[in-house]
């Protein structure tokens, strides 16, 4: 085998290799499904069960929520009364702009200069979320989330998420109680995910949002979490759809901009984007190692060219220096 084929070959593996390292905890996501951390129906007791009563009751009965200011938009304001009136002994806690910057300068100042720097408010009321949660424990619910029954039987639960398809988890309901150690890394992480990427929709949902959430929780169950600090995973119909289920979902998405729409058919296509960009980056190599190949033929063609030239063509530097000689 040629030289050359041997170095283009080692090229090429060492930067898949790289790409592929680099976003190995992205794909990821897509084998790891938390079914080993999953709260089962089976193990929740029903709506009205006597049963509720007796499971512990670890997170503190708080429900936390988040918003500009506290004139909620009419089109929430039912989701919202609906979890005060089933949980009329939680404290409830609404997070607006003006709280939460109070609240992180006083408790968390180390992260103030990021908080006041993030680009899309969402990216704020994004990540106070995780620090109340630490601080505090208790239930963060997202306002376009209502309650369709007691969320008593998930206070068990040292620390809860939401799974979602067909990756990843969520950050739109979750609970936890104070300190615990996977809020920790999450709120420690922020600072260095703070990116800015092309599209707005990804720069949030990478930074502070599900994607980040989702990157953070890979990371945490690498370090094999036990006992109470394991994170259970709240699955779909234990989460929406089912009289049995814990939250209703209404209109929400406000942050949402024009790029989503290119995001959101990307994820309808991505099985045509995948066959594509495969295609476009071998074509590239392809060209890149038939040019080089073509810059060597015509290199070692010019050298053959050169011998086969009869001797009284040829013509060397030393026959002009002796030329010159003779002129002088």
């Amino acid at each position: 085998m040629r030289r050359g084929v041997i170095i283009f070959i080692v090229s090429t593996v060492i930067v898949l290799g790289f790409a592929v390292h680099n976003v190995w905890t992205l794909l990821s996501l897509l084998v790891v499904d938390g079914s080993e951390d999953a709260i089962s129906r089976a193990e929740l007791p029903a709506p009205y069960s006597g049963a509720i009563s007796e499971r512990p009751q670890l997170i503190p009965k708080i429900i936390h929520q988040t918003y500009v200011n506290e004139s909620i938009p009419e089109h929430w304001k039912g989701p919202q009364q609906s979890c005060l009136d089933l949980h009329p002994d939680y404290e409830y806690k609404l997070w607006t702009d003006k709280k939460a910057r109070e609240f992180i300068a006083a408790e968390y100042p180390w992260f103030l200069e990021t908080f006041d720097g993030y680009r899309f408010p969402i990216q704020r009321a994004d990540s106070i979320r995780y620090f109340v949660l630490h601080h505090f424990g208790g239930i963060y619910i997202d306002l376009d989330d209502g309650c369709n029954r007691s969320l008593d039987p998930l206070l068990a639960y040292p620390a809860w998420l939401r799974r979602t398809k067909p990756t990843g988890i969520s950050n739109d309901a979750m609970g936890a109680v104070p300190r615990h150690p996977f809020f920790l890394k999450a709120i420690d992480s922020l600072p260095e995910y703070n990116r800015r990427w092309i599209l707005p929709y990804i720069t949030v949902m990478a930074s502070t949002g599900p994607l980040f959430l989702s990157l953070i929780w890979i990371h945490y169950l690498n370090g094999s979490p036990e006992g109470d600090d394991r994170v259970r995973v709240l699955f779909p119909d234990e989460y929406n759809n089912h009289p049995w289920s814990f939250f209703t979902h209404h209109l929400g998405n406000s942050w949402h901009s024009n790029d989503v729409k290119l995001i959101f058919w990307m994820a309808q296509h991505w099985i045509l984007l995948t066959f594509l960009g495969f295609t476009v980056g071998l074509s590239l190599l392809f060209c890149i190692y038939s040019f080089c190949s073509r810059a060597r033929n015509s290199k070692t063609k010019g050298g053959a060219l050169y011998s086969r030239l009869p001797f009284y063509r040829r013509v060397s530097q030393k026959d002009i220096e002796l030329d010159d000689r003779h002129e002088v």
